[in-house]
């Protein structure tokens, strides 16, 4: 049964004025799943101004209020969690497990900023006797927040809700691909939660025309985005020109280094994990392994025997669902084929032998590739799927020179027993996070963005309120 999702705006469902929809699909199978509203700058329009209406009364509340709000929200989360996880899992491809514990993370985003909301102050500023000068944080307006399809609700969740917590009001765009659980979410916010009807509203449709005009509106002041570089740069382009702030988290090919002296006993398993979880649609996945050449045979072989044992499918006991969109299948294909022309060797993986037996879903093989250069492209370009490129490297300085030569710098990961490498590296890797013996460690709580064409600004933490605040000084003479 095909479902209709529409815009919600000011406390209500919207029909796009337009009368247009586009059609997004089940990666399980190809199957049209719902009609998703194709929206348009008009539609932007109302959803500003509801937003830019609800402003004033939203800033005004106590900030205890406020995280009331965004406490009832986690709390109705976690009650719909089942709910949720099915739409997420339709939508996206997911397996079965992937979705609650997503859902899950998307409600300690509103717990984590609704418990901050009234401890996120400014500070006085001694000036000596004779001055009283003193700092406030307020908030900037009309955000924007534009999210991808690897993550709806995690990464909805994790710009609304500190942006709320400050005492802004939200437009949000999730992907055409994946928009009902943010907006289901936003629905539960409003009629159930006490969110004020327009503090929070979605308007749905395509990047090119939807996520532009919000970017381009004259009364959005802040814009949080995630997605491709490409798309940040166009968003930028926007952005500069009316001189707004932006936070971009954009895209990643990780190092993931494993030194002579790591446990392998837990480095292979977390090298694993560090690529194929989500179909390695993460844009901080650990994607290029750097392994010293003394235990490179050793490492690969562990790598392969360990892939052999995780389903890739559409069951309740696969481990890996599928790749999200049809034109990243084919693209991530591409790469396969790319792969073979520039000298790779795939170990494991590397071609679609036989698409029948996923049910003529969207699903790839878990992939390594050695005999890699850090020269070529699969080494260079995102390639967003569960695929893995192998470098082999002789020193310490040689492996840190490989980890920075990229574009990107969103995260990077060492392996090691030896405390003063493990600071040493630390150091000198490019990268927004490090992890040190375990791959995507943190929560809610540890900072998140990039360097380089990773982008700029940072997600999660208690730093996230920052960019979602403006900052006034006081001062005044006794």
């Amino acid at each position: 049964m095909t479902v209709q999702w529409n815009h919600f705006i000011a406390g209500k469902e919207a029909k796009p004025l337009s009368g247009d929809y586009v059609h997004s699909f089940t990666p399980k199978d190809g199957e049209t799943y719902a009609q998703v509203a194709k929206g348009s700058a008009p539609d932007v329009d109302s959803a500003v101004d509801a937003a830019a209406s609800a402003l004033k009364e939203w800033k005004s509340r106590k900030p205890i209020e406020r995280g009331r709000i965004l406490l009832a929200i986690a709390q109705k989360i976690r009650e719909q969690s089942s709910e949720l996880s099915q739409i997420e899992c339709a939508e996206t491809g997911k397996p079965g497990w992937q979705a609650p514990a997503e859902i899950e993370i998307a409600a300690q985003y509103f717990e984590f900023y609704g418990g901050l909301c009234n401890l996120f102050q400014g500070e006085k500023i001694d000036l000596g006797a004779g001055y009283h000068s003193y700092t406030v944080r307020e908030p900037f307006g009309v955000v924007g927040v534009i999210t991808p399809w690897n993550a709806p609700l995690n990464q909805a969740a994790r710009g609304i809700a500190p942006a709320l917590a400050v005492g802004n009001t939200v437009v949000s765009k999730p992907s055409e691909f994946t928009s009902g659980t943010t907006l289901a979410v936003a629905k539960l916010a409003v009629e159930e939660c006490g969110l004020p009807p327009g503090v929070w509203n979605v308007v749905l449709g395509e990047g090119p025309e939807c996520g532009a005009a919000i970017v381009s509106h004259p009364q959005v002041r802040k814009v949080a985005f995630t997605g491709s570089v490409r798309a940040g740069k166009e968003i930028s382009h926007i952005a500069a020109d009316r001189l707004i702030p932006l936070t971009l988290e954009l895209g990643g090919k990780s190092p993931n280094i494993i030194f002579e002296d790591a446990d392998l006993a837990q480095a292979i398993p977390g090298a694993i994990r560090g690529f194929i979880v989500n179909a390695g649609q993460i844009c901080s996945a650990g994607t290029r392994l750097l392994v010293h050449s003394s235990i490179h045979d050793q490492v690969v072989s562990g790598l392969v025997e360990g892939l052999k044992q995780i389903k890739v499918g559409p069951g309740d006991d696969a481990m890996v669902g599928a790749i999200t969109t049809q034109a990243q299948y084919e693209r991530v294909k591409s790469y396969f084929d790319l792969a073979k022309q520039e000298g790779a060797v795939a170990q494991l993986g590397g071609q679609v032998e036989n698409k029948d037996e996923y049910g003529g879903g969207w699903y790839l093989p878990l992939t390594v590739f050695t005999g890699v250069t850090n020269d070529m492209r699969i080494a260079q370009e995102e390639i967003f799927g569960p695929a893995i490129v192998v470098i082999p490297f002789e020193s310490e300085d040689q492996a840190i020179a490989i980890a920075n030569d990229t574009d990107y710098g969103l995260a990077a990961g060492l392996w090691t027993q030896n405390l003063s490498r493990a600071h040493r590296v630390a150091a000198e890797l490019q990268a927004g996070q490090v992890f040190v013996n375990e791959y995507q460690a943190g929560g809610v709580e540890t900072p998140f963005g990039g360097y380089k064409q990773s982008g700029y600004g940072r997600e999660k933490g208690i730093e996230a309120l920052h960019h979602y605040a403006q900052l006034k000084c006081v001062t005044i003479k006794l």
